[in-house]
């Protein structure tokens, strides 16, 4: 599945480079109150690295798209700020990514994963 993600997005007679999608995605979502970053940055490395001992893994990539049956299924990883309630969280997530493919790209987006890879506390 991670293969996909070199290749172009091909829908609806368009093809979008995998930077493009990530790109528009995760402008939307850093604007979500709650976010930290989309992907896992420097930010929160630190603090992942500590409760994860596979902190030598490649880093997943922070956007992944799929094209099924002629709409997008996204996947979405970010590191939020402690004191959102994930659930909540989420689903502006998913409101927001949806409303800007939508208006900058034109496709359906049939389901958007939200990943919550990792956890940052505010610096008192």
């Amino acid at each position: 599945m991670g293969e996909n993600m070199s290749a172009e997005i091909k829908i609806d007679g368009i093809a979008i480079a995998p930077e493009v999608m990530s790109i528009i995605v995760s402008r939307a979502v850093e604007e979500v109150e709650g976010v930290a970053s989309v992907g896992v940055r420097d930010l929160a490395t630190n603090l992942v690295s500590m409760f994860s001992a596979k902190s030598t893994a490649p880093a997943l990539p922070p956007i992944e798209a799929e094209v099924v049956d002629d709409t997008l299924h996204l996947t979405v990883r970010v590191s939020v700020f402690f004191g959102y309630p994930f659930k909540k969280l989420a689903e502006t997530i998913r409101a927001a990514v949806v409303k800007v493919v939508d208006a900058q790209v034109g496709i359906p987006v049939s389901s958007v994963d939200v990943c919550i890879d990792g956890l940052v506390f505010p610096k008192e």
